[in-house]
């Protein structure tokens, strides 16, 4: 009946939202910018103040929403509460307005979206970024729990990321406020994934539900998937009630451990938001000072040089870093601090760093062989059989979803293959070749750090002043390409501005790519596949994880789509051809025994 109410109450709001939204109380003017989402009753936008030109996100609800009582007193609470609350780790509350129409919610603008768009586009997340992120939800929570409030819907959809790739907790719509010591709250509310046993069991519940969910988030960061997920909502509620969940081998003892303490059934026995910080798995293992924003689609680098290889006399090491199921004997040998101060004992610096690579080098076991090459055809194939551009009503906005926007995507290139190879340039400015002997050379944004690529996939890392003396060539030919790009060729899109430190950087490489008379089709190895259409100068980039089309039309203008509504909601005539094309490219691409098509065939 809920779903079928907020159906109906939709269809009621007719008026648009303005372009500029006036705050008469505070007399701020705000210029409604870029469409960043939409969940529940609310959409989000970028709003621009008029005045400052300072940026923010703005959380417009219809008051068509706010018919019911409860409704608005949920709202008002809402307010009240994020409005109280000042963190480096929770999204800044900027102030709220209303007009006839509308509640305006001025909130920090997170620019890297949530730890959710990041879960899709990298499955799996090795234990040293885990643990950056745990660090910052748990500071975050402890101090909430400070001031006497229960978020009750943590999940990685809630866990924003700034710019600088730091966590800021959003989202309190769930949120409620102690009164006094020992008061248990009896509404059913959350996430069903998240969602704590004596939630369910309507017995009373408190701050301890937020320990369940983190538990939660935890397990779904390093595994790949939340720990009680099925198919239906019963089944999920009946293995939360008998706390049925499954820990896969390859997940270390310390965070094996970190999980059942937060997923105990008894919510007196889960950790405090002060025991999470001071255990075992967040104190003596690797934590990044800050992590790059590759890592939103590709593990970091996690090298020796990253890790303080501590003497045999010091007692606190750093814990084993794994997440590759075949290297599960390494976990097994060296799990705890004194195991690997026994292997690390007497040994010189060069073996110690060897074991230090070993043990934090990022796992790509989980990435199929053709780098979800099949996934992307499934879902071009999907859209295409719905005779998308043949509907009725074309409703293309509302299948828009910002959130999905690609992270790389290929700005410049230019084909040399009759010499060499092909060159390209990410949107990053990091400069990339694949050369004809099928070996790959990336130089990063920072100009001088260089990721070197073997024909069968091993990378190495270097700098433009230290590498073997068998990459000169290829290091010539690298400077070359960027000097050629950079003089000669326009970029299409923004630029990721690259930050001082950025060491840990892995950036997607170009895995295969063709030409044909109409378009040039790139396929990149996070599962990106791009095609430049030559006569218009337009592009798609198609990313299989997220499920989701970019279309930069012909005057440089990105829109973000899911693939899954526009089968639903249709879109133009010319995202659908190009649609039909990119399903026929990847069919090539999927049916070709070449590991690289850098030649030139007909479409």
């Amino acid at each position: 009946m809920a779903t079928k109410y907020k159906e109906n109450t939709r269809l009621k709001v007719v008026k648009e939202i303005p372009d500029v939204v006036i705050d008469c109380v505070n007399k701020r003017r705000y210029m409604k910018g870029r469409f960043l989402g939409k969940g529940g009753f609310a959409k989000c936008y970028e709003l621009t103040d008029m005045e400052t030109k300072e940026v923010f996100a703005g959380k417009v609800v219809p008051k068509a929403m706010l018919l019911k009582q409860h409704q608005k007193e949920k709202m008002t609470q809402e307010i009240a509460i994020h409005r109280s609350l000042n963190h480096k780790n929770i999204v800044g509350f900027q102030g709220y307005f209303e007009d006839p129409n509308y509640v305006y919610i001025v909130l920090e603008l997170c620019r890297r979206r949530s730890l959710m768009e990041m879960h899709k586009r990298r499955k799996v997340i090795t234990e040293p970024e885990t643990r950056y992120f745990m660090q910052q939800i748990g500071t975050a929570c402890k101090y909430l729990h400070e001031q006497k409030v229960i978020h009750r819907d943590l999940k990685l959809g809630n866990l924003f990321l700034s710019n600088e790739m730091e966590i800021k907790l959003g989202d309190f719509g769930l949120a409620t406020r102690v009164d006094y010591i020992g008061e248990r709250k009896r509404t059913l509310c959350g996430t069903p994934n998240y969602i704590a046993p004596e939630v369910l069991g309507k017995k009373g519940h408190s701050f301890e539900v937020d320990s369940w969910s983190l538990g939660c988030i935890l397990y779904t960061m390093l595994v790949g998937r939340p720990p009680f997920e099925t198919s239906s909502l019963k089944d999920t509620y009946t293995k939360i009630k008998k706390n049925e969940y499954h820990i896969p081998s390859r997940v270390s003892l310390p965070v094996r451990q970190l999980i059942q303490k937060l997923l105990h059934s008894d919510p007196s026995q889960r950790p405090t938001m002060d025991q999470v910080l001071n255990d075992e798995f967040m104190t003596l293992g690797y934590l990044p000072s800050r992590l790059p924003t590759s890592c939103l689609t590709m593990a970091p680098r996690f090298e020796a040089k990253n890790i303080s290889i501590i003497s045999s006399t010091n007692s606190r090491m750093p814990l084993l870093e794994i997440n590759n199921e075949e290297q599960c004997g390494v976990l097994t040998k060296l799990s705890t601090p004194e195991k690997l101060t026994t292997a690390l004992k007497g040994g010189t610096m060069q073996k110690k760093c060897e074991i230090a690579e070993k043990i934090v080098k990022p796992s790509i076991a989980d990435i199929p062989a053709d780098y979800y090459l099949s996934d992307m055809f499934a879902m071009l194939a999907s859209v295409v059989g719905a005779k998308i551009a043949d509907k009725a009503v074309i409703q293309e906005d509302e299948a828009l979803d910002p959130a999905a926007i690609p992270i790389f995507w290929v700005s410049k290139w230019v084909d040399y293959t009759d010499k060499y190879g092909l060159g390209y340039q990410l949107c990053d400015n990091s400069v990339g070749v694949l050369f004809n002997d099928s070996t790959r050379i990336i130089l990063l944004a920072d100009e001088l750090n260089v990721q070197y690529i073997e024909r069968d996939g091993q990378e190495s890392y270097y700098t433009l002043q230290k590498f073997p003396e068998t990459l000169s060539k290829k290091i010539t030919l690298l400077k070359y390409f960027c000097n050629y790009m950079n003089e000669h060729l326009l970029k299409a899109g923004e630029s990721i501005v690259p930050r001082e430190g950025d060491e840990l950087i892995r950036l997607p490489y170009l895995r295969s790519w063709f030409r044909t008379r109409s378009a040039i089709v790139l396929h990149l190895t996070n599962g990106t596949l791009q095609i430049n259409f030559f006569q218009d100068h337009t592009k798609i980039i198609l990313c299989p994880l997220m499920g989701a089309v970019t279309y930069i039309d012909e005057k440089k203008d990105f829109r973000t789509f899911r693939l899954k509504l526009i089968e639903d909601f249709g879109c133009s005539r010319e995202l659908a051809s190009r649609l039909r094309y990119a399903r026929t490219m990847a069919e090539r691409l999927l049916t070709s025994q070449s590991g690289s098509l850098q030649k030139k065939t007909p479409a």
